[in-house]
């Protein structure tokens, strides 16, 4: 059972970057944690560091995630433990190159742990916690969901499809009491980069957050009750437009006849 008031958060891909940085934040608000990854090792090292120096329980669940049965596991853990509150959904890995480039099969893999796994997690959360009438889930996208042109295409569409589940899942989960947030971080200093083979190199040191800034600006953010959080984002005037100019199509996306302008004459 948590010893926390705040109950227990479970942080996937928490051995390192983003999602350690979050354990370590929500620990210091008084979390306990269930810290999942692949890497046992670092997972209780973390876990032992956190419950040293933040004086909370910090419990290890090694899983896979782009194996089904890992899946399958924490999320039987997740639907049955009652003392779990948030889910925070950060698992992900990136691509090693251009579309053209890449390695297909990497890219498969890429999608179960980008879009099945966090699919199958996000909605067993939402699920849970909506039966409950209390709970939050932090999905962590990239604001190359947004920018699909400009970056590996499979990568972008797996950050756009965790972007409209989570504005889809707080469409149902959230008149229900469930707090959902959809995180878009730019270009962020953590292992990915090098776990691909990759750079920091070649940007502008100008365009790379640290990590630690862009999860506390994600709590922020969380504490505000934001939907979609953009960290870099200078002016939430800017998102409340490009949302705006989404909805005005709404009106015109399904009529029982084409457009005229595509000189289709009724069926």
């Amino acid at each position: 059972m948590s010893r926390s008031s705040l109950g227990t958060a479970l942080v996937t891909g928490a051995s390192s970057g983003i999602g350690a940085t979050y354990a370590d934040r929500l620990a210091k608000r008084g979390y306990d944690l269930l810290l999942v990854a692949r890497d046992a090792s670092r997972l209780h090292a973390l876990a032992e560091k956190l419950t040293a120096e933040r004086g909370i329980k910090a419990e290890v669940l090694p899983a896979d995630l782009t194996e089904r049965e890992d899946v399958r596991n924490v999320e039987q853990r997740l639907r049955q433990d009652e003392d779990i509150t948030l889910l925070v959904n950060n698992a992900g890995i990136g691509p090693k190159g251009t579309l053209l480039d890449d390695d297909i099969d990497y890219l498969e893999t890429m999608i179960e742990l980008n879009v099945v796994a966090v699919n199958r997690l996000g909605i067993a959360a939402a699920q849970t916690f909506a039966k409950r009438g209390k709970g939050a889930i932090i999905n962590i996208a990239s604001v190359v969901a947004l920018i699909a042109e400009r970056f590996n295409g499979t990568y972008s569409a797996t950050k756009a499809f965790v972007l409209n589940l989570t504005q889809a899942i707080n469409a149902e989960a959230g008149p229900k009491g469930v707090k959902v947030q959809a995180v878009l971080p730019g270009l962020t200093r953590t292992e990915i980069f090098d776990r691909v083979g990759s750079s920091f190199d070649s940007f502008p040191p100008t365009m790379i957050m640290d990590v630690t800034d862009m999860v506390d600006a994600a709590l922020a953010g969380f504490d505000q009750g934001e939907l979609i959080t953009i960290p870099s984002l200078p002016d939430n005037a800017d998102w409340n437009a490009f949302s705006a100019a989404r909805s005005a199509l709404g009106p015109n996306l399904s009529h029982d006849h084409p457009a005229a302008r595509y000189g289709v004459p009724r069926a």
